[in-house]
């Protein structure tokens, strides 16, 4: 969340921490939401689009809709329960560096947001043995089988 009403929403792939920036530019209600986070998920390939876990925000009223959409479940956390995201909550820090708190984030367009997404995509991770997201995320794309990586 930015200055309201503005918002943009994360998508983070948990093993590569591949991340997409979704520009929410018509608002954060959840029919504003619905249509810009579907066409992103629709974005990811198939065989990495197997569940999506979200917080308990009203703009995720429409889950349904996206599921029957992508054919990708959505699960909600508990109440106050950020660790259930925490590579989420973890990318949402890393992006404060580019979105700081209180800015309107209506003034970033979907090709700011992708710029940002590279930058982070690309910037070696401790975790990854200073590989990038990239990299882990193009493995996982060509491992043939992306559960058991």
């Amino acid at each position: 969340m930015g200055t309201r009403p503005s918002a943009v929403a994360t998508l983070v792939e948990r093993t590569s921490r591949y991340t997409a920036i979704v520009a929410l530019p018509d608002g954060i209600k959840a029919e504003q939401v619905t249509p810009h986070l579907t066409r992103s998920l629709l974005g990811i390939p198939p065989q990495l689009r197997r569940t999506l876990t979200w917080d308990r925000g009203r703009e995720m009223a429409e889950h349904e809709t996206i599921t029957t959409e992508t054919g990708m479940p959505i699960y909600l956390c508990k109440p106050r329960s950020p660790w259930q995201r925490g590579t989420n909550e973890n990318t949402n820090r890393l992006l404060r560096q580019y979105l700081p708190k209180g800015a309107d984030l209506r003034r970033f367009s979907q090709a700011d947001l992708d710029a940002i997404a590279h930058e982070l995509n690309h910037r070696p991770r401790k975790t990854h043995g200073y590989r990038t997201p990239a990299e882990v995320y193009a493995d996982l794309l060509n491992s043939g089988d992306a559960l058991t990586a």
